[in-house]
């Protein structure tokens, strides 16, 4: 069975920790699930120290300069994961801080694209013995599988290949596609356009929002990409059939 577990992270400030968030997902992999969270929530300092606890492998703990803003978004609660719209509700408060990414890397073909995802699962070793993870992986216009990561939560993958991008100060991924193993909903390209990533694909359908946020910043938003056919919903004049 996939493995679903709480992670809570604590902001360390003057007055005593507060808990910052609390994520239900797989375990593995924390630090890039925390670094990408912290990134698609605009809540990522400068400068921080994050750490995991010594004796509990659920509790991490941030420490920064930064910790009376931080506080001011302290969560509560905690987030479900079957749902990733954490913060950010609406386009119009994504469009106040959030800009369109960039794409330099020419058009990109149909058919290659309906491919990725190929390469996606090949990478997902946990959905093949459970069935029960999505994947998110990040590609480059060639088609290279650069990270994959997987969890319970589809968004919880994505920020997954956030961190790990920022891990290694690889934001914004202009010129990267983003792949994902499920549908495409709100979630999914809120965090694309915070990352940089111009393009993005799904193995299913793409919701209303998701269409509607993508056409507001520029994204190429790719759904049903399979057996060599892919739907494109949005920034069609990047792909060529």
């Amino acid at each position: 069975m996939a493995c679903e577990e709480p992670l809570e992270l604590r902001l360390h400030t003057p007055g005593g920790p507060l808990p910052l968030g609390v994520l239900m997902r797989t375990p593995g992999f924390e630090r890039e699930l925390l670094l990408g969270w912290l990134v698609a929530e605009g809540l990522l300092p400068d400068h921080f120290a994050l750490n995991p606890d010594g004796e509990n492998p659920n509790l991490w703990h941030l420490h920064t300069p930064e910790h009376e803003r931080l506080a001011g978004a302290a969560r509560l609660a905690v987030s479900s994961s079957a749902c990733g719209v954490c913060g950010t509700g609406s386009i119009e408060r994504l469009l106040a801080r959030a800009t369109a990414p960039g794409w330099t890397a020419g058009p990109l073909s149909a058919a290659a694209l309906a491919t990725f995802p190929e390469g996606l699962r090949a990478a997902q070793p946990g959905f093949a013995q459970t069935g029960g993870l999505h994947g998110a992986g990040l590609f480059t216009p060639a088609g290279t599988l650069l990270a994959a990561f997987e969890d319970v939560g589809r968004h919880n993958a994505v920020d997954r290949v956030v961190g790990w991008a920022q891990a290694r100060r690889a934001l914004p991924l202009t010129d990267h596609v983003l792949v994902v193993s499920s549908r495409a909903g709100f979630e999914i390209v809120q965090k694309a356009v915070v990352a940089g990533v111009a393009v993005v694909v799904a193995v299913g359908a793409a919701t209303s929002l998701a269409v509607d946020t993508a056409a507001a910043f520029g994204v190429t938003l790719c759904g049903f990409a399979r057996e060599g056919r892919v739907t494109v919903y949005s920034g069609a004049e990047r792909v060529k059939s």
